[in-house]
């Protein structure tokens, strides 16, 4: 029955009573019923009975609707996250931060806005790419960790061919602003990055131990993608030691990393030093070795690039900060522990950019 025919059966005739007159106590409608037509009675009856019905005289189906309606939305954010998280937005963010930090290096100044958001846009998308295009590679071993099953394509909510042409579109993306707001040698740089991260690091994992100094290398590559798009050199040593910097960072960072998650590691059939020497101690070496690394390479720049006043001070404070997750790393070599693998991953996530900090801070100066 439609609307039309539902208002219809509800009307009465202009002789009926208005319904104020009809709402009052059961003695008026008595009252009304001993002098009333009986035709007109009977409509005045199914009149007050309509007001007395409390259910409306149509229904539309709003909350349906309503329903249907946050469905959409609800799987359009979820979409949204599923997507940011295939970028791995945290590795992102760390390669942003340094290279703003590898910019300003290299103009030997501080950049002007414009050129500093188009910097991040192409090596944010090319990062992001690059760890997309990951676990498209691994969405079958993400199944058999803990720590990765429920990442989007492991856990089936995305196809991979989604993921695929995603990583596609933000390559190229990345790659054009590179090439078109600033020089190809960026451009080639992040290229390279790609291929060395998605080629060669990727499947590597499954196969040896040394992928860690693979991805370390592939990681830290995106420092000479912001120094050569603010004027340095490909040739400069100043671009190579900022790499080897963030290379040698990775070491403590990863091995406390691989170390707790070194069980899932295995399951997974991922090829680490902490699988493959599970004592820990391969992983207290090089963890040990890549923080007196991070600050000879530090040290090495001030000195290079600074006066002498200058670069002994920049060295003093790099000593300062570095020295927690250099004590980190020792303890973990003497006794590795989930605890002290901890205790190390924090401590690298502060050190780097209070490294980074003082020695922008001491080239420019």
């Amino acid at each position: 029955m439609t609307t039309d025919t539902l208002i219809i059966d509800a009307e009465v005739n202009s002789d009926s009573p208005q319904p104020t007159e009809l709402a009052g106590s059961s003695d008026s409608l008595g009252e009304v019923a001993s002098t009333a037509d009986p035709d007109v009675l009977d409509k005045k009856a199914s009149y007050a009975s309509l007001l007395e019905d409390s259910s409306p005289l149509v229904s539309f189906p709003s909350e349906g609707i309503d329903h249907c309606d946050n469905k959409k939305v609800f799987q359009l954010s979820q979409l949204c996250r599923d997507l940011i998280e295939l970028t791995k937005p945290r590795i992102v963010i760390m390669i942003l931060v340094t290279t703003i930090a590898t910019a300003l290096i290299g103009a030997g100044q501080a950049l002007g806005m414009p050129a500093l958001i188009w910097l991040l846009m192409g090596t944010g998308l090319i990062a992001a790419s690059a760890g997309t295009a990951n676990q498209v590679w691994e969405r079958q071993i993400d199944k058999r960790m803990t720590r990765t099953a429920d990442r989007p394509l492991a856990a089936a909510r995305l196809p991979s061919r989604v993921g695929s042409i995603f990583a596609g579109v933000l390559g190229i993306a990345g790659s054009v602003i590179l090439f078109s707001k600033f020089s190809a040698t960026p451009a080639m740089v992040g290229a390279a990055t790609w291929l060395l991260y998605v080629l060669v690091y990727t499947p590597m994992k499954t196969r040896t131990a040394w992928n860690t100094s693979v991805g370390a290398v592939a990681g830290a590559l995106p420092m000479l993608m912001g120094y050569t798009a603010a004027g340095g050199e490909l040739t400069d040593a100043t671009g190579w030691l900022l790499v080897g910097i963030l290379a040698a960072w990775q070491y403590p960072h990863f091995m406390a990393i691989a170390w707790m998650y070194r069980k899932q590691y295995a399951e997974a059939g991922f090829q680490m030093s902490t699988t493959v020497d599970p004592t820990g101690k391969s992983a207290g070496i090089q963890s040990v070795m890549g923080s007196i690394l991070l600050i000879g390479c530090a040290c090495a720049l001030c000195w290079m690039r600074s006066t002498i006043t200058g670069a002994g001070i920049a060295s003093i404070c790099t000593l300062v900060v570095s020295w927690p997750m250099l004590n980190a790393s020792i303890k973990f070599l003497r006794s590795p522990d989930d605890q002290i693998a901890r205790l190390l991953l924090r401590k690298s996530l502060v050190v780097l950019p209070l490294v980074l900090a003082i020695v922008t801070a001491t080239l420019l100066g």
